[in-house]
């Protein structure tokens, strides 16, 4: 009787996660509750309350609240990008509509919300922001130099290294790169997760104990990876999403508690690292505090991600091989 019930509220929440992958690829179009509804298969009148009852928002709150979250991320992000062009961009119908949402959210209004970049908790709007400070002071520490690749000679790399009176940090290289596509089967946590290791191992134990008897594993060219949906500077931490995936082919079948989601083709900047356990909000902080301020790039809409290149305990030091990807665009 428990196992059945375990079924089916994984088939509750698959069909609810379903519903927040929709929400995330389409928040610039209209998200009628009847649409939602029908991609979760459930009737409107019972989804609401499903969704209520799982999500611990309704499906309205939380469209308003992860599209007032993407604005904010934008409006920090792309400066040269003008207000109205964010909140319609971002689902609101206008920028009166936007403009009072986003100050009875964040505080203050977006102008603000601009004004005091890097200089604020911006989960709370605090100044003195240690984060903005921290973020300042990469761009002291570090030494970037751009040079073409060896192979290809309008392919642009970059050399990231502590610089002379340091004696410690991280050493990376950054390049640029197109990806396609990519179909991943995913389990998804949403709560806080920074720093948790034994959180990131139960999440991969359980993709990995699915994918292994359908063959998943192992195959060339396959990836694991962690994909942020949020901003942590700016959603709450008992409301971050992240998914621990693995990349499989496009036919693949998911049930229950793997759900499937495809990563959009962009351009990515990919920071190459080796790190200890301790190390990933470091490494974060670097590609974007050191290298994004002198790239010629800003960061474009997308999700982030993780792509995990090793098995640290087979690494004679423990280390973590990782690149770190993040959407770009030219500045």
């Amino acid at each position: 009787m428990h196992s059945k019930q375990t079924q089916l509220r994984a088939e509750y929440q698959s069909r609810i996660n379903r519903v927040l992958d929709y929400i995330e690829a389409n928040l610039g179009c209209e998200l009628a509750l009847s649409k939602l509804a029908e991609v979760a298969m459930f009737s409107p009148y019972h989804f609401h309350r499903i969704f209520r009852a799982l999500v611990g928002e309704t499906p309205s709150q939380f469209v308003q609240r992860v599209r007032l979250e993407k604005a904010a991320a934008l409006l920090l992000n792309n400066l040269a990008q003008p207000i109205t062009t964010v909140a319609l961009d971002c689902g609101f119908s206008s920028s009166a509509t936007f403009a009072r949402a986003f100050r009875d959210k964040f505080g203050l209004t977006a102008s603000e919300w601009r004004e005091c970049e890097g200089k604020i908790e911006r989960k709370n709007c605090n100044t003195d922001s240690k984060q903005g400070q921290t973020l300042r002071n990469w761009r002291k520490d570090y030494d970037v130099v751009a040079f073409y690749s060896s192979d290809v000679l309008n392919h642009w790399q970059w050399r990231v290294t502590m610089k002379s009176d340091h004696k410690a940090g991280l050493n990376f290289d950054v390049e640029v790169k197109e990806l396609p596509d990519m179909a991943v089967a995913y389990v998804r946590h949403v709560g806080p997760y920074s720093g948790d290791s034994e959180l990131y191992r139960k999440l991969l134990d359980k993709l990995c104990t699915w994918a292994g008897p359908r063959g998943l594993m192992g195959r060339t060219g396959a990836k694991l990876m962690s994909v942020y949906h949020d901003s942590p500077e700016i959603t709450d931490d008992s409301k971050l999403r992240l998914s621990v995936c693995m990349t499989v082919p496009d036919e693949t079948q998911v049930d229950g508690e793997i759900g499937k989601m495809v990563i959009p083709a962009a351009t990515y900047a990919v920071g190459h690292f080796v790190i200890d356990s301790d190390q990933y909000e470091e490494a974060w902080n670097a590609l974007m505090g050191a290298w994004l301020p002198e790239s010629g790039y800003q960061p474009a809409d997308g999700v982030c991600f993780e792509d995990y290149l090793n098995n640290p305990q087979e690494h004679p030091e423990g280390k973590h091989i990782v690149d770190i990807h993040i959407p770009i665009k030219p500045l």
